[in-house]
């Protein structure tokens, strides 16, 4: 499984469920590595029907598949993996239930006694963010990049930056040592619907060459 690249993760606003499995392979026709499917809703049935769907389509792809928070579903569905935050299910008993070869993801905000801890018990890869503000969290706790930079080479694992994250910033978080730039506004924000989303992934794409 892929764990470089560009991150795109779905949201209930941007990519609402008339229009998700066509925006999300717009993105993945622009070069996403990582599709992470994030719905904070209580319909089990559409979410089960969706996460298949995209999962179907980023096997079309080749692209890695990722379901925010919910262990069962990402069991339910196959996906390649899940993304636990903070206070989401434990690590070490979600890989007891999912296995060695699914793939774990750990949100860590600004901390790198996190990202040890979640390495320790079986996380695949590290999140840190937010780095700059964000309109789909804005709430959410910021972290120094300098701080985690400083850190990142000695974590053994990829790590990924999330939050406020737009093409002009792609350099300075690569260059800082992330594999991987999860990005949800500045793929599918309302300017870029239809054809622009897949010019905007490109351009990440082509950025994250240069660092190959």
């Amino acid at each position: 499984m892929r764990l470089h690249g560009l991150y795109a993760i779905t949201d209930n606003h941007l990519t609402p469920s008339p229009y998700l499995i066509e925006r999300a392979e717009l993105a993945l026709q622009g070069g996403v590595s990582v599709l992470q499917y994030r719905d904070k809703t209580t319909d089990t049935k559409k979410r089960r029907e969706e996460a298949l769907a995209l999962k179907a389509l980023c096997a079309q792809y080749q692209c890695t598949f990722i379901i925010n928070d919910d262990v069962e579903l990402c069991m339910e569905v196959n996906a390649d993996g899940v993304h636990l935050g903070v206070t989401d299910a434990n690590i070490h008993s979600a890989r007891q239930l999912l296995g060695n070869n699914v793939i774990i993801g750990a949100t860590c905000h600004g901390s790198l006694d996190l990202a040890h801890k979640a390495v320790a018990d079986g996380a695949n890869y590290v999140a840190f963010g937010r780095f700059y503000s964000s309109t789909t969290k804005p709430n959410a706790e910021a972290a120094d990049l300098q701080t985690i930079r400083s850190g990142l080479a000695k974590l053994n694992v990829p790590a990924v930056a999330i939050g406020g994250i737009t093409l002009s910033k792609a350099d300075e978080l690569l260059e800082a040592g992330f594999s991987m730039l999860a990005v949800i506004e500045d793929i599918f924000k309302p300017a870029n619907i239809t054809s622009n989303i897949t010019s905007r992934c490109n351009a990440y794409y082509d950025v994250f060459k240069q660092y190959t």
